[in-house]
C-alpha cells in the first residue's frame, strides 16, 4: 500500500469552474437490481472526451443517510464533479468513469424515512446491489477496465461506512477504498440515536485482505454528527495493524471542507 501525500484542504481553484474547461457528461441511468427486485437509478459521470474505444477505471462515490444519487454529484456545497474534472484536466488524476449510485437499497421502500435498524439494513443491502447488479451493469454499458486495480470506492457518512464494508467484504473487487466521516455501526456500538448491531461481529474483523493500494479515512475535527466514530475506526485499524491513511480536517463539521478534501486527496492517488 502506498503512503499518500495528504493535503488537509482541497485547493480552492479545484472547486471552481475554470473558463474553457469541460466538466464531463452526466448520464442518468437505470438498472434492474435483483438485490432489491426493482429498477434503480444511478448517475454516471463520463470524463471529458469519453471514447468507447478506450477502457477507463471506475470510481463509485456513495452518499450519506437520507441523500440521493444527486447529492455527491451536483450539490454546490460538495463540488465533487468540479474537483474530479479539474484534477483530470491538470493531469493530477487519471481519466475515469465516476458512478454516483442511490445506496438506500430497500426491497420495500423507495426512500429512507428515519433512523431505524430496518433502514440501516437497507443501506447495508447496497453491497449486494453494488456487486451483484450495478457493477455488472456498468461493465456492460460502458467501456471500463475491470479488476480491483481498476476499481475504487469512496463514500461520505453512511456511504463512508458502506465503502469500508465493501472493501472488507470484497477485497478482490476494490483496490482503493476511501471513507469521509464514516458513520457508526461498522462494528457493534451505540450512538446518540440508536444501538447498532454491527455489520461485522467485532473489531478483529476490520481487516482488508487482497492487494489494497489505498485505504484512506478522514473527518472534520468539529464533526457533531459522527463525532469520534471515524477516529475509533482509525484506532481499530492501528490495533489490527491495518495500513491506512488517517487525517482530520481543521474546522470542518459534517460537510465541507472535509468532503472536498477527501475527494481531492483520494482521486489524485487512485489508479
Amino acid at each position: 500500500m502506498k503512503k499518500l501525500n495528504i493535503e488537509e484542504f482541497c485547493p480552492e481553484h479545484f472547486m471552481q469552474k475554470i473558463d474553457g474547461r469541460q466538466y464531463g457528461t452526466v448520464e442518468n441511468v437505470e438498472y434492474f437490481s435483483a438485490a432489491c427486485n426493482k429498477t434503480r437509478p444511478a448517475n454516471v459521470l463520463l470524463p471529458n472526451g469519453y471514447d468507447p474505444k478506450i477502457k477507463y477505471p471506475v470510481l463509485y462515490v456513495l452518499h450519506g443517510f437520507f441523500c440521493t444519487q444527486f447529492t455527491m454529484l451536483q450539490d454546490d456545497d460538495s463540488c465533487n464533479q468540479k474537483i474530479i474534472a479539474n484534477l483530470i484536466e491538470e493531469k493530477l488524476a487519471k481519466p475515469m468513469i465516476v458512478v454516483f449510485p442511490y445506496i438506500f437499497a430497500s426491497t420495500t421502500k423507495e426512500v429512507c424515512d428515519g433512523f431505524s435498524e430496518e433502514n440501516v439494513n437497507a443501506y447495508n443491502n447496497f453491497l449486494n446491489d453494488l456487486t451483484g447488479d450495478l457493477m455488472p451493469f456498468i461493465e456492460k454499458k460502458y467501456s471500463v477496465k475491470t479488476g480491483a486495480e481498476n476499481t475504487a470506492i469512496i463514500g461520505f457518512s453512511m456511504g463512508g461506512r458502506e465503502s469500508l464494508a465493501a472493501g472488507i467484504t470484497y477485497p478482490k473487487k476494490f483496490g482503493y477504498v476511501g471513507a469521509i466521516a464514516p458513520a457508526p455501526g461498522l462494528v457493534p456500538c451505540k450512538d446518540s440515536i440508536m444501538q447498532h448491531p454491527g455489520q461485522f461481529a467485532g473489531e478483529d474483523k476490520i481487516v482488508f485482505d487482497g492487494d489494497l493500494q489505498v485505504l484512506m479515512v478522514c473527518c472534520g475535527d468539529s464533526d457533531k454528527v459522527v463525532v469520534d466514530f471515524p477516529e475509533q475506526y482509525h484506532n481499530i485499524m492501528v490495533k489490527n495493524r491495518q495500513p491506512h491513511d488517517w487525517y482530520l480536517v481543521t474546522g470542518s463539521d459534517h460537510a465541507n471542507p472535509a468532503i472536498a478534501s477527501g475527494i481531492y486527496n483520494f482521486c489524485k492517488n487512485i489508479f
